[in-house]
C-alpha cells in the first residue's frame, strides 16, 4: 500500500537522503542520459558500475512490501529508489576519494555512547544490544557497517563544511533582523470584494458558460447491499460461517458472477441509488461508494458490515442551478473568483509601483489598523509566513499578507525598532549563523560534484526491473 511507502519516507535512513541534499541533483541533474550497453548495470557513475543485483539488495535493505513498490510503479517508485542508491554510491565515492576512515575504537565508542543501550545508571549493556539486533532481524556485522557508513558520510560533511565560523558581524546582523519589533498598519479586505448576497443569477450563467467543461457534475447509478452476520446467517455474532460466506463472495466476484446472481444467492434486497451527486449532506455509505466508483464491482468493509456494490453508469451532467445544493455551491466558487481577482489586481498595482500611500487611505482611514510585532517569530496576529515577508520589506513598502484563518489584508510596513542585545539569547544566533553557512557551502558542494561525476542510467534495464515487479 501507499501508506507502507510513506512510512518508508520517514524512516531515519530517508531522512539522511534528504539532509544531504544530493537526491535531486544525482537524478535528475545528468541531462537526460540513458544507457542501452550491459544488462546487467542499471546505472554508471563514472567508471563506477552499480549492478542490477545491487539495486535488487538495495531494495530488499529497504524492507518496503513488494506490493508496495508493485502498486506504486506507475508513481516512479523504482526511480525514487535508484535515485537513493546513486546517492548513496555516489557518497561512498567521495569517502574514498578523501580517504575518510573510521576506526575500530570510535565504532565500539559509539555503540557504547547509544542511549538506547544503558540502563537506567547510564552503563552499557550488551544484551540490550543483542535484544536491539534481534528485534530490528539484524546481525552485529550488518548494523555496525551500517553505522560505519553513516559515521562516514557524516565525517564526510564536517570535513566540507570545517572552519565554517561566521564573522561577528553577521552573527549580529541575523539577530537585529530576527528580533527588531516591527510596526505596521493593515486593512482587512473583507469588506471590498463582493459578497455573495450580491451575486446575481446573470453572475452564475456566466460562470458557468466560462468555465462549463470544468464544472461539469458526475452523476452515478448503482445498487448495493449491506451485509452483517444477522441479515446473512441469521446470528449477531461474526464467526467462521460469515467469513466463509465473505470469502465466496469475493471468489464470485473474481470469477465473473454478476450481482444480481450473488445479491439473489445472499436474499438480501438490494438498496437501488439513481443519480447519485457527491456532497457534504449525503449518507456517508453512498458517498464512500461514489469514490469507490472506478472499481465498479466490489466489496468493502464499512464498521461493522460489508458492502457488496455495483455501478451501472456515471453520466457527466451541466451543473443545475435549479438545485439548491449545486447553486450554493457555484455561489461560493464565483465569490472566491471575485476575490482573487480583487486579490491579484491590487498584487499587480503594488508590484508595479501603481499603488501609494494616498490609495491606502483612500481605502478608508477608519479601516486602518496598526499593530507591533515584537519579533520574526511573532505570529498571534498574522501568518507565519506572512510575518517573514514583512520582515523582508523596507518601510513604507506594501504587501498582501494572511492570518491563520485564511482572511487577507494589505499590510504597510511603518517603523522598525531595535531592541537591546541579550547575550545568552545572541549565542544561539551563532549556531544559526554557522548552520546557515554550512548549508550554503553545501550548496556550493553539490554543484562541484555536478562536474566531478557523470551519471548514466541503463533505462532498458530499470524497464526490466519493473516488468519483474509486475508479475
Amino acid at each position: 500500500m501507499i501508506s507502507s511507502f510513506r512510512n518508508f519516507g520517514k524512516s531515519k535512513f530517508a531522512g539522511l537522503l534528504v539532509f544531504i541534499m544530493i537526491i535531486p541533483f544525482v537524478f535528475w541533474g545528468m541531462g537526460g542520459m540513458f544507457s542501452s550497453g550491459n544488462t546487467n548495470t542499471i546505472a554508471k557513475i563514472n567508471k563506477e558500475n552499480i549492478y542490477t543485483q545491487d539495486f535488487i539488495d538495495y531494495l530488499n535493505n529497504s524492507k518496503i512490501p513488494q506490493t508496495t513498490i508493485r502498486e506504486n510503479l506507475d508513481n516512479n517508485i523504482i526511480e525514487e529508489l535508484l535515485s537513493g542508491l546513486v546517492s548513496t554510491t555516489l557518497l561512498e565515492l567521495e569517502v574514498k576519494d578523501y580517504n575518510l576512515i573510521i576506526s575500530e575504537n570510535t565504532l565500539l565508542k559509539k555503540i557504547k555512547t547509544n542511549k538506547n543501550f544503558k540502563d537506567e545508571n547510564g552503563n552499557f549493556q550488551r544484551t540490550k544490544y543483542e535484544k536491539f539486533l534481534l528485534e530490528n532481524n539484524q546481525s552485529a556485522p550488518a548494523f555496525e557497517l551500517r553505522l560505519r557508513g553513516r559515521e562516514l558520510q557524516k565525517n564526510l560533511f564536517d570535513y566540507i563544511g570545517a572552519g565554517s565560523v561566521s564573522p561577528k558581524f553577521l552573527v549580529n546582523k541575523l539577530y537585529e533582523e530576527e528580533n527588531k519589533k516591527l510596526e505596521i498598519e493593515f486593512i482587512n479586505l473583507e469588506s471590498f470584494y463582493k459578497q455573495k448576497e450580491s451575486i446575481t443569477k446573470n453572475d452564475l450563467r456566466k460562470f458557468l458558460d466560462e468555465n462549463k467543461d470544468q464544472l461539469k457534475v458526475e452523476y452515478v447509478d448503482f445498487d448495493y447491499v449491506v451485509i452483517n452476520p444477522k441479515n446473512l446467517i441469521g446470528v449477531d455474532e461474526f464467526n467462521q460461517s460469515f467469513f466463509d460466506k465473505i470469502d465466496q463472495i469475493e471468489i464470485d466476484i473474481s470469477n465473473e458472477v454478476n450481482f444480481e446472481t450473488i445479491v439473489s444467492n445472499l436474499k438480501i434486497k438490494p438498496v437501488n441509488i439513481k443519480d447519485f451527486k457527491f456532497s457534504s449532506d449525503k449518507n456517508e455509505l453512498e458517498k464512500k461508494i461514489f469514490e469507490l466508483k472506478n472499481n465498479k464491482f466490489d466489496i468493502f468493509e464499512n464498521g461493522d458490515d460489508y458492502i457488496l456494490y455495483k455501478v451501472d453508469n456515471i453520466k457527466q451532467k451541466q451543473p443545475d442551478l435549479n438545485d439548491n445544493q449545486t447553486k450554493k455551491e457555484i455561489i461560493e466558487l464565483v465569490y472566491q473568483k471575485n476575490k482573487f481577482d480583487y486579490n491579484k489586481d491590487l498584487l499587480d498595482k503594488i508590484r508595479n509601483k501603481q499603488f501609494n500611500n494616498n490609495d491606502f487611505l483612500k481605502m478608508g482611514v477608519d479601516k486602518i489598523k496598526n499593530v507591533k510585532l515584537n519579533s520574526i517569530k511573532d505570529n498571534r496576529k498574522f501568518e507565519i509566513n506572512a510575518v517573514e515577508i514583512l520582515y523582508s520589506l523596507p518601510i513604507n513598502s506594501f504587501t498582501l499578507i494572511n492570518d491563520d484563518k485564511k482572511k487577507i489584508y494589505i499590510a504597510k510596513v511603518k517603523n522598525f525598532e531595535n531592541i537591546e542585545k541579550n547575550n545568552e539569547k545572541l549565542k544561539s544566533y551563532e549556531d544559526k549563523q554557522n548552520s546557515n553557512i554550512k548549508k550554503t557551502m553545501l550548496k556550493s558542494y553539490d554543484l562541484f560534484l555536478n562536474s566531478k561525476y557523470n551519471i548514466v542510467l541503463n533505462q532498458k534495464t530499470i524497464e526490466r526491473v519493473k516488468n519483474f515487479y509486475q508479475w
